[in-house]
């Protein structure tokens, strides 16, 4: 039986699995829209592709960020303020791209929908890559002191290892998020988002294998919990090529399942190898951040559990809707409204 520390630790990394399943797929579009799509029209149609759901996705992120501030307040206090500076560019980022997105279709001048196509391609690269950091910094362990306070510097956040990671991100993301454009779209549009998603399978790859080297010589996660990360990476292996058969046959509904539950399978471990902890603390063991030293108290936990149980499953069937409403593919000569 969980309790209700362990409860919510599963519902965080639940929040962000959904997070980066979903919006990951909205990066990989906005990313391709500046290299995939050939004129102004293909990059509406990918634009549109993503319209009905991106800023519904993004509601997972602020979601998990409400329950690590309600759950876990001191995970919280000492996340959000360590990493003050990128966790504000990634808010600067997520606004700039819902703006542009509102923002391109209302003038017909070509400078005009330029910048704001550009601020939709970074405001699509540089969240993954941050969070991917950010998320490659707590296994790795930060400077973390015996008052939870994060006393970071640039080479604690920024380094090789956390660049991996974010880079991996990037690229896991924008798969994902080609095999949704391949589901969404026709004609050649869609051709070439297939044939772009299975020939960046080869640096994904590469790239799987480097960071998984490197977390298992920088971090303690493999000696924590190496058996279920063991058998987390087989499972993510037979995605991985499944994803790859799926495309070659054109099964693209099968391809993105496949891409989405890499995804899935990553997040899950890195909340995995932190299990009970919540931040590493490069300092001391002693000093890092738990599910228990960081958590609310019982009575707390309790009410917030009774609440999320009675909203989610409004919260899930809203969203299971408007897939299902807007599930057709989005074609050329149709109203566009981006």
């Amino acid at each position: 039986m969980l309790s209700l520390n362990e409860l919510w630790f599963v519902l965080v990394a639940v929040l962000f699995i959904g997070f980066f399943f979903l919006e990951g797929f909205d990066f990989g579009v906005g990313m391709s829209t500046r290299f995939l799509a050939k004129n102004d029209m293909e990059r509406r149609v990918l634009i549109n592709s993503i319209g009905p759901f991106w800023d519904a996705n993004e509601v997972w992120l602020l979601t998990a960020g409400g329950a690590m501030f309600a759950a876990f307040p001191n995970w919280y206090a000492t996340m959000f303020s360590g990493y003050y500076t990128p966790l504000v560019v990634l808010l600067l980022a997520l606004i700039a791209r819902g703006v542009a997105f509102e923002f391109r279709g209302k003038v017909a001048n070509g400078k005009w929908k330029g910048t704001w196509d550009v601020a939709i391609f970074l405001g699509s690269l540089l969240p993954p890559f941050l969070l991917g950091v950010v998320f490659s910094g707590l296994m790795k362990g930060l400077p973390i002191d015996g008052d939870m306070e994060m006393k970071a510097g640039l080479l604690d956040m920024v380094n090789i290892y956390t660049l991996v990671g974010g880079i991996t991100v990037v690229v896991l993301c924008l798969v994902h998020g080609l095999m949704f454009a391949s589901l969404r779209t026709t004609g050649s549009l869609q051709e070439r988002a297939r044939k772009l998603a299975k020939k960046l399978l080869i640096p994904l790859a590469a790239l799987f294998v480097i960071f998984a080297i490197m977390t298992y010589f920088q971090t303690d996660v493999f000696e924590v919990r190496g058996l279920v990360l063991g058998l987390l990476a087989v499972v993510g292996l037979v995605c991985f090529l499944l994803a790859g058969m799926f495309m070659s046959k054109q099964r693209d509904g099968w391809a993105f399942g496949m891409t989405g539950a890499l995804i899935a399978l990553s997040i899950s471990s890195v909340f995995v190898g932190l299990f009970p902890r919540v931040m590493v603390s490069s300092i001391s063991e002693t000093f890092s951040l738990t599910i228990t030293n960081a958590a609310s108290g019982q009575y707390s936990l309790k009410v917030m559990t009774i609440v999320a149980l009675t909203l989610l499953p409004f919260v899930l069937g809203y969203q299971i809707w408007s897939y299902f409403v807007f599930h057709k593919r989005v074609h050329e000569k149709e109203h566009l409204e981006y």
